[in-house]
């Protein structure tokens, strides 16, 4: 359960071989004359458009990704409730209480926090609530145990007995029929893990995160077009629902790379093991409020998506994969991760020999992908926080904000081919500021302070 895939300086070779790929496929049109220029991109563009009208438009058709009404089960398997929590002393009392008045039934459900070597007051806080709760299961390692969140969870997967293991961050929210809610779409639907949509609960602070309250309705409107067009769902780490045999028979979480989430869907998917997602009840998380807290989580989230294609592609193209999930992982791949490097290197090419740009027609194809998916998305019928109306400036804002993975990606593609990875703990700052704490929950917190 230790590191997987291949060795760091195997990725820093695979990233250097597609980042040269990506620069000659982004500079090699213009040496091409006149408008021949042009048919590389276009080609390009008309194979990824109709990818991008499938994955987006498809859902609206055939429906699907509602949770299953919670009476449909006669019998509740047993679910443990993880959390890996490291310095979360503003969210973690919080959590406990709202964990602890979920509908699923008492016996059936054991809470588990990992406390991964905390430097504030969370150890404090966390004794506090086993007072209170003794349901709490605690678990303590040291701050350089290592394995970032995947070694806390691994510490901990040898004494769970549940069937199902739901993650969850620290700042989760979850409301209280949700458990029951997941599990039945998850045991009705034969899935082996579900990953429910992301809604954000401070949306309205500010333009930044009001961006991400539509980039998470555009995530889940893209993963469940994938799902139904036949291709691969992706775990988004925060309310993964996981059967714990799952999880043990791709030995555990990978503590070789720096987001478990993403590398666990493609191990799942190798050993052939079905990954579901729900539209609704959706798991609720805080955005992060500021550029840089954005800019640190978008490189770890950059690099750990590159990470797991390239440790898993040998299995990935194989004749395990079916066809249609490789057309789709194909699809995502260009569109995610080698078109904004292509577009960097297309526009200094354009720079350097004072000529036009010519990968604007695909670039069309993303923006024009992400505003139909926000479009699609933010219209559905929502539980949870409500999500941005769509009016012209919204959606003018949530295509312009998703601009961002256009410098994200190429400069985490050069960081990974140039400099040696340093696997680190790179927590989002969480501040508990959607609502204000019950009175009794700010009495136990006054008392552990």
């Amino acid at each position: 359960m230790a590191a997987g895939g291949t060795a760091t300086g195997a990725r820093r070779l695979q990233a250097s071989l597609f980042l040269i790929c990506c620069c000659a496929a982004g500079a090699a049109p213009h040496a091409l004359p006149g408008s021949r220029s042009l048919w590389p991109s276009l080609t390009l563009t008309l194979l990824l458009g109709a990818y991008a009208v499938r994955t987006v438009f498809l859902p609206l058709l055939r429906g699907g990704g509602q949770a299953t009404e919670a009476d449909t089960l006669t019998e509740w398997p047993a679910v443990d409730l993880v959390v890996a929590a490291r310095d979360e002393e503003a969210v973690i009392g919080r959590l406990v209480e709202r964990l602890a008045q979920l509908t699923y039934p008492q016996e059936r459900m054991r809470l588990w926090v990992i406390d991964d070597g905390s430097e504030d007051r969370t150890p404090e806080v966390l004794e506090a609530y086993q007072r209170r709760y003794p349901q709490l299961q605690v678990l303590r390692r040291n701050r350089d145990a290592g394995g970032g969140k995947s070694g806390a969870l691994n510490a901990l997967l040898p004494q769970l007995q549940g069937r199902w293991l739901l993650v969850l961050d620290a700042d989760a929210q979850l409301q209280p029929d949700g458990l029951q809610r997941l599990v039945a779409f998850a045991e009705d639907g034969g899935w082996s893990a579900v990953q429910p949509r992301k809604a954000v609960v401070n949306g309205d602070q500010n333009w930044l995160t009001r961006a991400q309250a539509m980039e998470m309705a555009l995530d889940a409107v893209i993963q469940q077009g994938r799902l139904c067009s036949g291709g691969v769902v992706e775990l988004r780490g925060n309310g993964q629902l996981l059967q714990r045999q799952a999880v043990l028979a791709c030995d555990g979480f990978n503590e070789g790379t720096v987001t478990d989430d993403l590398d666990l869907s493609f191990r799942l998917l190798v050993e052939g093991q079905p990954v579901g997602v729900l539209w609704n009840p959706p798991i609720q998380e805080e955005a992060v409020t500021s550029l840089a807290g954005l800019w640190r989580q978008r490189q770890r989230w950059a690099e750990g998506g590159l990470q797991r294609f390239f440790d898993y592609w040998p299995q990935l193209t194989g004749s395990a994969t079916s066809s249609a999930r490789k057309l789709d992982l194909s699809g995502f791949f260009l569109l995610q991760y080698a078109l904004p490097v292509m577009a960097v290197a297309d526009l200094l090419t354009s720079l350097i020999t004072r000529s036009s740009p010519l990968m604007w027609p695909l670039s069309f194809v993303a923006f024009g992908l992400s505003g139909g998916a926000i479009l699609v998305g933010c219209r559905r019928s929502s539980e949870g926080p409500a999500l941005p109306a769509m009016h012209p400036f919204n959606l003018a804002l949530g295509i312009a904000y998703l601009g961002h993975w256009f410098v994200v990606i190429p400069y985490t593609t050069l960081r990974m081919a140039l400099l040696p990875k340093r696997l680190v703990w790179a927590k989002t700052l969480h501040v508990g500021a959607d609502d204000a704490l019950s009175s009794d929950e700010s009495d136990l917190t006054t008392q552990v302070l």
